[in-house]
């Protein structure tokens, strides 16, 4: 995109000389050559690292001040925050001219493992452009809308929310064609109140769909499967229960799950590198994704095998005492911290069982009661539970992450022994990982 075509879909003034912009991003420390810097005021304003921004390659930025260095392509708007949101819907026009499509993904759990599982199935066929991370906001889509290449025939866009009307907000950006809502569960609940407000918000993501789209949707979680009847074009149900289903689920000895894959395109033998049998689902969504768009069954199943997820989520990784570290440290609420308990059982290493988790933020007045039911869980499963920086679980809370380590280190782990880290992100819980893995 050239900054001239910038300023006409912003509404700004484009200062200094017309340059080509590749990409956008709104963090000076991810800037790259020939990318377009836009800077958000939050906590801090981005307008302070436009210069560390273009020093790093940025052909261009956005700019809602007066003053802008003569050196500098600049694009002054009234507010950059809106005008992200601006280019970000033309960049989603010049897909759609381009006959590419957008799957849309959200749900409680799973949307960034699905998201990079569909990514990898889809990009068998095709061109295909992902949310990087977990970019599943205001910012995070526009961006991802503006990453993709001219020749994307298919963009996945990862949507989360926080508060009812969130969903609709994205979904009428990035007008998916294909909708997918993983699951539905209790994860932000201390933001909607009830259960029932998150599968009505989840619910958004399917209002507004094309007739020649698709709603893909999980049909073992009633509050979900619910929610497809909103929808006014194809749904395709995933799961026990759905047309896209898994027989015969098998673990490895590292979590990775080995099924068979039934649907009305057929079935194949599916082998995953991500780990833990609550993936099988996301690999599900993945492949119903694949399948409805037109990939090759056999393309599914490869790109179930090939593909990468985000880091940071159900890494197996060694200690340096020898033990085994599931790191999961990434976010947590209750459904995805009891799976990943279940997980941590499921390993064949015959030694202790030990589960660092931090606090499952949001949780609003559901968090002392979701806090105690994983504790209950992991003592069911015979797991040593330390919590880190939170006493919701009903265990003397450690300090911080400092302590955790600490304590882990008097427990002489070595091979045979295996310890879980999960907690959501305010938590900070990949410093224990590395202490773990590093130390």
């Amino acid at each position: 995109m050239w900054t001239s075509e910038v300023a006409r879909a912003t509404g700004g003034q484009l200062v200094g000389e017309d340059v080509l912009v590749d990409g956008a991003t709104q963090d000076s420390r991810m800037a790259t050559p020939g990318c377009l810097f836009v800077p958000l005021v939050a906590e801090r304003d981005g307008h302070e690292f436009i210069e560390a921004a273009i020093a790093a390659g940025a052909a261009a930025h956005l700019t809602d001040r007066n003053e802008i260095s003569p050196a500098t392509t600049a694009i002054r708007v009234v507010d950059t925050s809106v005008a992200l949101r601006a280019l970000g819907a033309a960049a989603r026009r010049s897909v759609g001219a381009g006959g590419g499509r957008v799957v849309g993904i959200t749900g409680s759990v799973g949307k960034t493992s699905t998201k990079d599982l569909a990514a990898a199935v889809l990009a068998r066929s095709a061109t295909t452009h992902a949310s990087d991370r977990s970019f599943n906001n205001e910012i995070g889509v526009p961006l991802t809308l503006l990453g993709a290449p001219a020749d994307a025939a298919h963009v996945v866009v990862e949507m989360g929310a926080r508060s009812e009307g969130d969903i609709a907000d994205l979904a009428g950006l990035a007008r998916p064609d294909v909708g997918v809502l993983t699951t539905v569960a209790h994860a932000h609940t201390g933001s909607f109140g009830f259960l029932e407000a998150v599968a009505r918000t989840k619910g958004e993501l399917f209002d507004g769909l094309p007739p020649d789209g698709c709603a893909v949707v999980h049909a073992d979680v009633p509050e979900a499967l619910a929610q497809a009847e909103r929808a006014r074009c194809q749904v395709l149900t995933f799961g026990d229960l759905g047309e896209v289903r898994a027989r015969d689920v098998r673990l490895d000895d590292v979590l990775r799950p080995t099924f068979r894959l039934e649907s009305p395109w057929g079935r194949i033998e599916v082998k995953l590198d991500a780990r833990g049998a609550h993936m099988v689902a996301n690999a599900l969504a993945a492949a119903a994704v694949g399948l409805v768009e037109g990939v090759g069954l056999d393309d599914v199943a490869t790109g179930l095998a090939e593909a990468r997820l985000t880091p940071w989520r159900m890494e197996v990784m060694t200690g340096s005492s020898g033990c085994t570290v599931v790191n999961d440290a990434y976010n947590a609420n209750p459904t995805s911290t009891m799976a990943a308990l279940d997980a941590l059982v499921a390993l064949p290493e015959d030694g202790r069982r030990i589960a660092v988790l931090g606090v499952m933020a949001e949780l609003g007045d559901d968090g002392p009661a979701a806090h105690a039911e994983v504790a209950g869980h992991a003592a069911d499963l015979g797991v040593e539970l330390l919590a880190a920086g939170t006493d919701l679980y009903g265990v003397d809370g450690l300090k911080d992450t400092d302590a955790a380590i600490a304590v882990l280190g008097e427990r002489a782990l070595g091979q045979g022994d295996a310890v879980l880290v999960k907690g959501s992100r305010v938590a900070g819980l990949e410093a224990v990982v590395e202490g773990l893995v590093g130390g």
